[in-house]
């Protein structure tokens, strides 16, 4: 950061005595720690990009509130933690309580609640939380084929599976979410 040592020292023995104006000065100071960790997360959506360093600014604040300069350790490495791990908790609330977008063969339901023209979020919330609960390879491939977009064949080559053991594994986890949210398992060729 831009502080000088001595006066980086000097602002933290002011901030412990409650001095607003140092406290600010190393907020100001550490401000670019959080456009690089921000920098750094990948995401596709530009608003995202803002909530991500807003939730940044806040974890830094936090840090430095909290911060114990006489247990001698550099802020710097203490705030980088408290930011990012604040940013990837934020990330992971937001993409549990966001709908996802199914395709229509994961669902497959004539006449049902669940259809893919349904926008209830509480329904979408509904399929998120079922697609959470697969494990292992199912999970995987489920990710690779719906998520990423690749092919059955992409997929097996990838993974060292067998094509047929790819639309098994998703077959099977078709029918587990169905069986989650109570529907009747689905035909999937």
């Amino acid at each position: 950061m831009s502080l000088d040592p001595e006066r980086e020292k000097e602002l933290w023995r002011l901030c412990s005595e409650g001095d607003f104006d140092a406290r600010e000065e190393l907020i100001v100071a550490y401000r670019p720690l959080v456009f690089w960790i921000a920098g750094k997360v990948h995401v596709t959506d530009p608003e995202l990009k803002q909530d991500i360093i807003q939730e940044g600014m806040l974890a830094l604040i936090r840090a430095v509130d909290k911060f114990e300069p006489e247990r001698e350790y550099r802020f710097s490495t203490y705030a980088y933690h408290k930011i990012h791990g604040q940013i990837i908790n934020m990330l992971e609330r937001s993409e549990k309580k966001a709908p996802l977008p199914m395709p229509d063969e994961w669902l497959q339901v004539a006449g049902d609640s669940y259809s893919s023209d349904d926008d209830s979020n509480d329904e979408w919330y509904d399929v998120a939380q079922s697609i959470s609960k697969l494990e292992g390879r199912e999970a995987e491939v489920v990710s690779a084929l719906f998520f990423e977009g690749k092919k059955p064949r992409d997929v097996a080559k990838e993974k060292k599976l067998d094509v047929s053991h790819v639309y098994r594994l998703r077959r099977n986890a078709i029918s587990k979410i169905r069986g989650w949210l109570g529907l009747e398992p689905a035909t999937i060729q």
